[in-house]
Parts: C-alpha cells; sequence; structure tokens
C-alpha cells in the first residue's frame, strides 16, 4: 500500500503546487482557469472499428503500454476538485463503447449483447449520448458492497461522467475535469452514479462551480438528462430505470464523498482484499499490488490481441 499511495498522489497530467506556479508569470495565479493539458497519453487501436474484436488501448508519454482503469491517476491535484476522465464516448454518437474490465489492461471496446454490437438509441429530440461519455480512473462500484444512500450494491464498473462542456471530446482523450454534481441511478437494482462535470478548459468552466450552476447556465440539461437515463433502454424491451432521491441531483460535496467512497473500493480490488470477481486488476504502476506486472509483460498482452488491421495511433 505505501508505493499505492505515491502514485495516487502523482501528478501525470499537469503540473501542480511550486512546480506549477514557479511557470506561472509574476503576478499570475494558480486556479481553475484555462489548463493546456500535456498529451502525456496516447492511445492505439487494434482490430477494425465498429466490429466485436476492435479495442483502443493506452500508453503513457513514455510510450509504455498502460490500463486506463488502475494506471491513470484518480485526480490531477490533491488539493482542488480536478479528476482525470477518460472518454469512453464522444457526445451525439450512438456506439456503446467502455472501458473492458475484465480484459487484460483493460482498453475501451464496444459493448456486445448476444453477439451483436450495442448502440444506443437516439431518444428524442437528441442523437446519441447528449453528453461526453467516460469514466473516473482508480474508481470501482463494488457489487458487494450495499451503499447507505441508495441501499443498492454498486454495479462493478468504475464510476460513470457525463462531462457537459461545449467541445466534442474524443474516444480515448483523457481530460481534467472538475466535479459538479451526482445522480443516483438504479439499473437493474445496482446502483449506478452518473457524475456531472466539466472539462476544466471549456470556455465557460470559470462560472460552474456546484450543480445549482448546471441549472443556471444550462437550463434544461439536467432535465434532459434524466429524461435520456429514464428511456434510453425501453427500445430495447427493458423497463424504464428508476432513480434514488426521486431523481434529485446532489451537489458537489455529495458527489465527492461518492468519489471518495468508489476510490477506497477500488485501492482494495488493487491489492486483492475483497472479492473482485472476473475483474481484470492487470496494472503497471501500482506496484505493491499482487496484479502488477512489467512493462515487457503488459506490451506481450497487446501484442497477443488479434488484429484484423493495422495498428496506428490516434493521438
Amino acid at each position: 500500500m505505501r508505493a499505492l499511495l505515491p502514485l495516487l498522489r502523482t501528478n501525470w497530467a499537469w503540473p501542480v503546487g511550486a512546480a506549477a506556479a514557479a511557470r506561472l508569470p509574476r503576478g499570475a495565479s494558480a486556479g481553475l482557469g484555462p489548463r493546456r493539458t500535456m498529451a502525456l497519453y496516447r492511445t492505439e487501436e487494434r482490430g477494425q472499428p465498429h466490429s466485436p474484436d476492435y479495442r483502443l488501448f493506452f500508453k503513457n508519454v513514455a510510450g509504455h503500454y498502460i490500463s486506463p482503469f488502475h494506471d491513470i491517476p484518480l485526480k490531477v491535484d490533491s488539493e482542488e476538485n480536478v479528476f482525470n476522465m477518460v472518454v469512453e464516448v464522444p457526445r451525439w454518437t450512438n456506439a456503446k463503447m467502455e472501458i473492458a474490465t475484465k480484459e487484460p489492461l483493460n482498453p475501451i471496446k464496444q459493448d456486445v449483447k448476444d453477439g451483436k454490437l450495442r448502440y444506443v438509441a437516439n431518444i428524442f429530440p437528441h442523437k446519441g449520448y447528449i453528453w461526453n461519455y467516460g469514466a473516473l480512473p482508480q474508481t470501482w462500484e463494488d457489487p458487494h458492497r450495499k451503499d447507505k444512500s441508495t441501499d443498492c450494491c454498486g454495479d462493478n464498473d468504475p464510476i460513470d461522467v457525463c462531462e457537459i462542456g461545449s467541445k466534442v471530446l474524443s474516444r480515448g482523450e483523457v481530460v481534467h475535469v472538475k466535479i459538479l454534481g451526482v445522480l443516483a441511478l438504479i439499473d437493474q437494482g445496482e446502483t449506478d452514479w452518473k457524475l456531472i462535470a466539466i472539462n476544466v478548459n471549456d470556455p465557460e468552466a470559470s462560472k460552474f462551480h456546484d450543480i445549482e450552476d448546471v441549472k443556471k447556465y444550462k437550463p434544461g440539461y439536467l432535465e434532459a438528462t434524466i429524461n435520456w437515463f429514464r428511456f434510453y433502454k425501453i427500445p430495447e424491451g427493458k423497463p424504464e430505470n428508476q432513480f434514488a432521491f426521486n431523481g434529485e441531483f446532489k451537489n458537489k460535496a455529495f458527489a465527492l464523498e461518492i468519489i471518495k467512497s468508489t476510490h477506497e473500493c477500488w485501492k482494495a480490488l488493487l491489492m486483492d482484499k475483497c472479492d473482485g470477481g472476473a475483474i481484470n486488476c492487470t496494472n503497471v504502476q501500482v506496484c505493491d499490488s499482487p496484479f502488477h506486472c512489467s512493462q515487457e509483460e503488459a506490451r506481450s498482452l497487446v501484442e497477443s490481441v488479434s488484429n484484423r488491421c493495422p495498428k496506428h495511433p490516434l493521438f
């Protein structure tokens, strides 16, 4: 666990603290203004897009393969409300892409059900997902742990994020977001938290500090979010989704406590202190974890993946 803690404090995406202050012009403030995100993560495709064998693997700045689930730090800055978000689904797209939690190094893949690739339906009047959708790394909603506030266990995934900024992000991007609130979706009896967040580099990010600001500056967006999650499975023949708290969005303080709890669950998972079931915990950077592997082993895992088209980096 001692090796785990420095990793959680490591800032792989943006310099912080005294080192960051030293880079600022005289008189400037190291606040939550626009940040030039350093490209410390790259992605590499394997397989043909829109096929069951498609995988999007992640590399760090040194070009080594990593897990976006386990090796990307949760927080960008321990002192600020800024987190890393892994983008799985760009806004307005329909393919249900997700971190493959049960595969080595957890690449992004398209979900498959009954042998068919999954796409979300268009929920009138929207096209596809209505936000940039993704997850916070180093979090896990434990399916064996009942949440006190919802009385339901977790959904066995990293915690989901709905990023509401103005830019359409790219699949596999790792962006810095600040958390504004959270919605408690109850999906087939499981708690499936949906964080509401905004990219810190969004032109309007400085106006958003809590969930009330979303109501003020993006009127109707939260209501559209409720409707989208309530109805999006109906075209598949499933019933409406339900919500805890009568569909009330909880504020930033509540959301941060949920993140903290899911992060603790993830730490227990990586240290083999709980039943992770089929979750694959292979990682490259959590050195004390019994699931840690070398860079060479990680490369071999990726090379063993069948690729039906030439590999190529996306960014």
